[in-house]
């Protein structure tokens, strides 16, 4: 088992704590009436995975903030601490959030307007993002590293193809499934809350994150050296046939546009 000295991502020995998620996702009373950063999580880290990555946690946190599904805790806090900070960065701070932006001006009641920015996030720091999340969680719940890959799934951002919005809605539906009855985890739920599965039989593991109420992510924790199962509907799904899976009572259809000839069911 590791020891508590070392960083919670490598063996270095540790120099500092680090917060999971990042201390910055929560508001500071100076903005905000309340008290949203009760009993913080903090983990050990080395230099490397702590000071050094300042620049990723604001990342995360303008990406995070004022996305349209938050609570209003999340959208106080986009107006406040997250503007501060796009403004002292000259606006460079929401270009990396988002990419390819579109300003779009909403009416939300009679003569009171919302500025809407539409763009592509950028996908691969968002996962590293939440991979170190992850690791930190996983450390603090059970006082060892996580050896292995995780996978992440961005719940609050809907595709436009059928297929990866089915499967979306089936692997939330899934997790939420194996969670039924699990305490959600976190001290300020209002701004994070969390909650991790039982290992299965092939040793895998299930995390979800909730941000400011509303948004989901879901992360596959893959130790190393563990044998993913064969899963025929999915390998049809992913060859293009008509597939069905069926959750419970519910079902979820896949490559609908394909015609019935070629149809496979898996439940």
């Amino acid at each position: 088992m590791t020891q508590r000295s070392s960083c919670y991502m490598c063996d270095r020995p540790s120099t500092s704590k680090e917060h999971v998620p990042p201390r910055c996702l929560f508001p500071e009373s100076k903005d905000l009436d309340g008290q949203y950063r009760k009993n913080l999580i903090t983990v050990p880290s080395c230099d490397e995975h702590n000071s050094r990555k300042s620049a990723d946690d604001e990342f995360l946190m303008v990406s995070l903030a004022g996305i349209i599904g938050n609570n209003s805790i999340g959208y106080r806090h986009k107006f406040s601490k997250v503007n501060r900070a796009i403004y002292r960065s000259s606006f460079v701070l929401l270009e990396q959030a988002m990419n390819n932006q579109r300003w779009h001006v909403v009416e939300i009641a009679q003569n009171k307007f919302l500025d809407v920015i539409w763009g592509t996030p950028d996908y691969d720091r968002l996962n590293n993002c939440f991979d170190r999340i992850a690791r930190g969680l996983y450390y603090d719940r059970f006082s060892r590293r996580f050896h292995g890959n995780t996978k992440t799934m961005l719940a609050y951002i809907h595709p436009d193809p059928p297929n990866p919005a089915e499967f979306h809605r089936f692997v939330r539906d899934k997790v939420h499934l194996e969670l039924k009855g699990k305490t959600k985890l976190g001290e300020n739920p209002d701004v994070f809350s969390f909650q991790f599965t039982d290992t299965d039989q092939f040793g895998l593991m299930s995390l979800h994150l909730l941000f400011y109420g509303g948004l989901d992510v879901y992360i596959a924790l893959i130790p190393e050296q563990s044998e993913i199962p064969y899963n025929l509907a999915m390998d049809l799904m992913n060859r293009g046939i008509r597939t069905t899976i069926t959750l419970g009572e519910e079902e979820y259809h896949f490559n609908l546009n394909m015609k019935k000839s070629d149809t496979e069911s898996s439940g």
